[in-house]
């Protein structure tokens, strides 16, 4: 018996990357789903503009992860499936926080900001593992007392490289299950689910203005006093 062959790496952000490939190119949904080893409904709805995150398309060619000679080949022959390009080996770690790159720390704070603009329901815990921060900072840039508040612009972490569609995908669905959030498929539920975003919002920004109130500031004076 034939010994099976090995499977062939994944892209490195294959949500992204299907999204790329349905927007630029005559691929069959099944050869998107093949490379990206996603199932291939979930082609269907990137393709069909129903996914409940908004995906950022993410070239596999300027990526160094497919050749336009391989996109030829199968956009002419529906029975084919594509071959990733080789790459480094990549170390993955199992535990730890998570390790950014110093090229791409200082972009940490404006994905921090996008995350809590668009999608309050995610706690400073989850932004923390995600992204590779700490609390602290989270609560600085969202009482805007970061000290590079001025030029912290909110950006997509997926865009900036901090986490992959995938990664961002998950906590984001389950931040909202805890919260109770309907899934956006349903139109007929958008309006309730930004009421209830905006309520979330309003209720963290309050817990923080009370917490900030009920600090008493040190006095030094009050070492002398009898």
């Amino acid at each position: 018996m034939a010994a099976p062959q090995p499977r062939q790496p994944q892209p490195l952000m294959p949500h992204a990357t299907a999204t790329w490939l349905v927007e630029n190119t005559a691929l069959t949904f099944q050869q998107i789903a093949d490379f990206c080893q996603i199932h291939v409904l979930e082609v269907q709805a990137i393709a069909d503009e129903t996914t409940a995150t908004k995906l950022t398309p993410r070239d596999p060619v300027r990526a160094g992860e497919l050749s336009l000679a391989e996109i030829e080949k199968a956009e002419a022959d529906p029975a084919y499936r594509m071959v990733i390009t080789p790459g480094p080996a990549q170390q993955r770690r199992t535990s730890g926080p998570r390790y950014t790159p110093i090229a791409k720390r200082q972009d940490k704070p404006d994905g921090i900001a996008w995350i809590l603009r668009h999608h309050p329901e995610v706690s400073d815990a989850q932004i923390a593992k995600l992204i590779g921060t700490t609390k602290a900072t989270i609560a600085a840039i969202r009482n805007r007392e970061h000290w590079n508040i001025a030029n912290i612009s909110p950006k997509d972490p997926v865009t900036l490289g901090l986490c992959s569609q995938r990664e961002l995908d998950l906590v984001i669905a389950a931040a909202a299950k805890k919260a109770g959030l309907a899934e956006a498929t349903d139109t007929r539920l958008s309006q309730d689910r930004q009421a209830m975003l905006e309520r979330l919002r309003a209720e963290r920004e309050a817990a923080q203005r009370a917490d900030a109130e009920t600090r008493t500031p040190f006095d030094p004076n009050s070492l002398f006093r009898g």
